[in-house]
């Protein structure tokens, strides 16, 4: 009976001995000093102020509050891909969303300010959606010649893809076609009014300017074989960022009617320089990869951004403190 008693009291003892670790160890972690976030102000470029660009650059501000209440992010409306890449290269923002093939084309194009970019984190896929009223005649890529073609403001990611799909169709932008520097913001509304008979458009899916008209107009889709992407490849290094993809019958399904397009999509990625803090870098991609499951309930396209691929950020290599905190995290 004594012994019984004896290891009754002894277990109660562990217990107690246990509880009192687990009330220490806590009080410890209440009380040591832990990392401040980051504060300031950083300008991030996004895009049109109807497209995914924007979109996910607003929400993305608003998970920035929360994990860093003291750190003020302004968003700057761009024409897109390729102004963004020279603006964060020349010091006009801090970080910005941009397409892998207007990277690598600002590299052989106009390289300034190139060395010092880096990347944060793989985003979504763009995918490259041709639009045109429903009873268009246009069939194909080729069907586009001597028609007027919202293809985006000059420093446009739309404007890179479209004179390349283009070329690899046998059109020439300027001479085959009439140019029209239409956004996902203007595109939509002209092409009810008649005032062009087509619009090229790289986004994520669904794009709300596109899912908008779809609720007031007859439109669909011009497909890219992928013919069409293997002779994008071998027009040079920039131009094997494309592939070949399939959108989804899902994504707009009242003009798709459960049929699927080929066309060719785009990695986004988040770039900024190399001469931004590595604290402020490593904060700013747990929050990106964190906040995925809750931005991507109102952007789909987000949905996508994955932590098993988020480090490829090619052409560009990571930047320090993006480096630092996919290291923190692998398994």
């Amino acid at each position: 009976m004594f012994q019984a008693l004896h290891r009754i009291g002894a277990h109660r003892v562990l217990l107690a001995s246990t509880a009192g670790l687990v009330v220490l160890g806590l009080l410890a972690w209440w009380l040591w000093p832990r990392e401040e976030p980051p504060t300031g102000t950083i300008s991030v470029s996004t895009g049109s102020s109807s497209g995914v660009y924007q979109d996910y650059g607003k929400r993305l501000r608003n998970a920035v509050s929360k994990d860093m209440p003291g750190l003020k992010v302004e968003l700057k409306t761009s024409d897109g891909s390729q102004q963004n890449v020279a603006r964060v290269a020349t010091g006009q923002a801090d970080f910005a969303i941009a397409a892998a093939d207007a990277v690598e084309t600002y590299r052989s194009v106009d390289p300034k300010g190139f060395e010092r970019l880096r990347g944060l984190t793989r985003l979504y896929d763009d995918y490259v959606q041709i639009v045109v009223p429903h009873d268009s005649t246009i069939e194909r890529i080729q069907d586009l010649k001597g028609k007027r073609v919202g293809v985006g403001p000059k420093d446009s990611g739309v404007r890179l893809i479209a004179q390349r799909v283009l070329r690899a169709s046998g059109l020439d932008l300027d001479k085959d076609i009439k140019p029209e520097n239409d956004t996902i913001g203007t595109a939509p509304k002209r092409l009810r009014e008649g005032k062009i008979n087509a619009f090229f458009w790289s986004g994520g899916l669904p794009t709300q300017g596109l899912v908008d008209l779809a609720e007031a107009y007859d439109f669909r889709f011009i497909p890219i074989s992928s013919r069409t992407v293997a002779d994008l490849h071998a027009q040079g290094e920039a131009y094997r960022y494309y592939r070949s993809s399939v959108m989804p019958a899902d994504a707009y399904p009242s003009v798709q009617n459960g049929r699927p397009v080929q066309t060719l999509t785009v990695a986004n990625l988040l770039i900024t320089r190399e001469d931004l803090d590595p604290r402020l870098t490593e904060w700013l991609t747990r929050t990106v990869i964190n906040s995925r499951d809750n931005i991507g309930s109102h952007v789909h396209a987000a949905q996508l951004v994955d932590l098993r691929t988020a480090i490829y950020t090619n052409p560009l290599p990571l930047h320090e403190g993006a480096r630092r905190y996919y290291r923190s995290v692998k398994p």
